[in-house]
């Protein structure tokens, strides 16, 4: 790349932000420990939160049936600081020709006492609420009305604020008269361009100094709304960019290992050991998986699935194809009962194969890890399962040719690229594997550069489970239905959010609702197990163990059983205040039960009042067991912040974008980018230099987006 071309001119945006007229080394310290404002420049990203139309007055007696954020225009006819110690406030009675309302300070009292005269015009700005019959505003924006005062035009930003800023005069109205100074001294030339011509003539932009304007100053809604579409497109566009060119250069200079044989032991356990016909996802993902391990190329998989939908099966022939060729294969999982059970169900499906299978946590300890070790060293263990401990130091392969990560939302960054670190010639090829289905935006957004399989089909015999809500005058008949599966041999679940008494929150507690199963289902007829997160690990291990080895036919948890126990048996799950549970985390608990033939149910228990959200959240889980369209209603009624763990992945807080509400401008930006990417992956031609020039110059300012897979 041309580094002439890539050189930067410094400009007024470049400069500490203490430089801009209005700042000063005391506010500009305070908007780097408030905000990360660093530069001047960085103001222009740091985005209004809403706007006020100031150019609209409202009545009292209008604002006082609206209730809502309104502007009065009036005078005070009277005001009284009331009350003693802390308790002070500034009380006034504001008025115009359709009636009168109260206004309220708590804070700076003395001060707006002093400045705010009874009988004089002023404009206030503030939300109406109703507190005991009485209608008031607390705190709201006052301005005085002067003869050359006019009502202004267009749309007032308003930023976010702390009291540390407050304090240094950098409320929203400081802050909009610096933004206000900056684009007084700032020029065109000054924004630079970083789309191409061809991008903002198909899209209709206008150009960035423009654009900018129009966010931070706006003259109308509709110069609003095309400013901030076009920032939310360079957002998303740039992020797909930079994940597509990491992708195809992976791709262009990180060689694999060749999977080319399709060998015995493949073949063998295909037509002798695979208790079940193979789903036509499972196939379809088989497909997909081994054209990427024959191209000589690493894989970097993405493989979704939801609860139940085959995801070890595919792991495990993945691992016999690795070993067909000669090489060791591992996978990890976030917890030690969840890799155990893969060790378990691998075992069990290799039974009388020539394939060595270990185990590996840090609970293997003194000779058998020593001995594990020398095996795995010297290449005569195939397949490593375990816990972290698989990454760590000292733990050396022959020839480490496959790194599977199971739910590897729950790993870091770090600990996942350490795998790579196992294989000295090249790495590993990298399968991710999850079962909490992600909606299609927010994959692109965080596994954007990862090639995604979908297993969108449950094996044959399963059957939907059963979800039904009840409440507590139900309970007699669900403790009666629980009985009665507990006489056809099945097990059931009993999940708690809570372990200890909470005096805010009325939940169920944990031991109050085990001592109470105790009297319904007294000892020796019944055998109940208890777990919870503050158990220690081996009790905790011990206690699953007798659920799973049907010792026990009751599990009171809380959610650590969330991702862990396979127990077929299992046929009923109830959660207790289902209502305090998210949809994501309903449906995880759900998928507990169901992975036998036999019909299983989930009982969701609740209060009989419940919010707004909780019950759409409730009807959600109720009318579907398909884990995308659940996701997809997760990430519409929560938005992307949490789904799937993305906080610890990596995944780009967005100044503007939304994943819920942009989805159509995330696919422009995708398809956008995937062209680009596609005819100039080196954004060496002429139309592409902004582009380039953004990526090497603008973006080291900002966070580092290539950690996020």
């Amino acid at each position: 790349m041309n580094a002439t071309l890539l050189s930067r001119e410094e400009t007024i945006l470049d400069q500490p932000i203490e430089y801009l007229k209005g700042v000063g080394p005391a506010r500009g310290e305070a908007l780097r420990k408030e905000l990360s404002i660093h530069r001047i420049g960085d103001l222009l990203w740091d985005l209004p939160f809403r706007y006020i139309d100031k150019s609209q007055i409202t009545s009292i007696a209008q604002a006082k049936s609206l209730q809502d954020t309104v502007q009065l225009k009036g005078i005070f006819t009277e005001k009284l600081i009331e009350g003693t110690g802390h308790k002070k406030r500034l009380v006034g009675t504001f008025e115009d020709s359709s009636g009168e309302i109260e206004i309220i300070w708590f804070q700076r009292y003395k001060e707006i006492d002093q400045w705010v005269k009874t009988g004089k015009p002023y404009l206030l700005y503030g939300k109406v609420q109703d507190f005991r019959g009485k209608f008031n505003i607390v705190h709201p924006e006052i301005e005085e009305i002067t003869e050359d005062k006019t009502l202004s035009s267009g749309l007032e930003p308003v930023y976010s604020s702390t009291e540390k800023l407050m304090l240094k005069g950098l409320d929203s109205k400081g802050r909009r008269k610096i933004i206000k100074q900056l684009f007084s001294q700032l020029r065109p030339h000054d924004i630079k361009e970083n789309l191409s011509a061809v991008i903002i003539s198909k899209l209709r932009f206008k150009n960035r100094f423009e654009t900018f304007k129009d966010v931070h100053l706006p003259a109308n809604n509709n110069d609003l709304q095309h400013a901030r579409n076009r920032i939310k497109f360079e957002e998303l566009f740039f992020l797909q960019l930079l994940l597509l060119r990491a992708k195809v250069k992976r791709n262009d200079t990180v060689r694999g290992f060749v999977f080319g044989e399709v060998g015995n032991l493949f073949n063998t356990f295909f037509s002798e050991k695979l208790p079940f016909r193979l789903t036509e996802a499972q196939k379809r993902v088989m497909r997909e998986i081994r054209k990427d391990m024959g191209s000589g190329k690493q894989m970097n998989r993405l493989l979704q699935g939801d609860v139940g939908s085959g995801k070890t099966v595919v792991a495990l022939m993945c691992m016999l194809l690795a070993a067909d060729n000669g090489y060791q294969s591992v996978l990890m999982a976030p917890t030690e009962v969840l890799a155990m059970q893969h060790y378990k169900s691998i075992s069990t499906y290799l039974e009388g194969m020539d394939m060595q299978v270990a185990f590996l946590s840090g609970s293997v300890t003194g000779n058998a890890r020593v001995q594990l070790l020398e095996s795995l060293r010297t290449g005569k263990i195939h397949i490593l399962l375990g816990t972290h401990a698989v990454i760590e130091e000292g733990v050396e392969f022959k020839n480490l040719g496959l790194a599977i990560t199971d739910e590897q939302h729950r790993f870091g960054v770090a600990q996942r690229a350490q795998m790579w670190t196992k294989s000295p010639i090249h790495p590993p090829h990298v399968l991710v594997m999850t079962a909490t289905p992600i909606p299609r935006t927010l994959a692109l957004t965080i596994y954007g550069d990862l090639d995604i399989s979908i297993l969108d089909e449950l094996p044959p015999g399963r059957k939907p489970i059963v979800t039904t809500q009840r409440t507590e005058a139900h309970r007699s008949r669900v403790m009666e239905f629980v009985r009665a599966e507990i006489a056809k041999g099945r097990q059931v679940y009993i999940i708690y959010p809570l372990i200890e008494e909470s005096e805010k929150l009325d939940l169920e507690n944990l031991m109050d609702g085990y001592e109470r199963l105790l009297g319904i289902f007294p000892r020796p007829d019944y055998q109940i197990s208890v777990v919870h997160g503050r158990m220690k690990a081996d009790v905790k291990d011990a206690e699953m163990r007798r659920f799973v080895e049907k010792k026990t036919q009751i599990m009171v948890s809380t959610t650590v059983i969330e991702v862990g126990v396979d127990v077929p048996n299992a046929s009923v799950m109830i959660i207790e205040n289902a209502e305090r549970f998210g949809l994501a985390q309903l449906h995880q608990l759900r998928g507990r039960v169901g992975r036998g033939a036999e019909q299983s149910y989930c009982i969701l228990m609740t209060s009989y009042k419940l919010s707004k959200a909780a019950k759409e959240r409730l009807d959600v889980i109720c009318k579907s067991n398909d884990g995308f369209f659940i996701a997809e209603a997760d990430l519409k009624q929560r938005g992307p912040g949490d789904i799937a763990g993305t906080r610890q992945s990596g995944a780009y807080e967005f100044k503007a974008a939304n994943l819920v509400e942009d989805q159509a401008i995330l696919r422009t930006a995708r398809a956008i980018a995937e062209e680009i990417i596609t005819n100039d992956p080196e954004l060496k031609s002429q139309e592409h230099i902004p582009l380039a020039r953004y990526l090497m110059s603008e973006q080291r300012y900002k966070q580092d987006w290539s950690r996020i897979s």
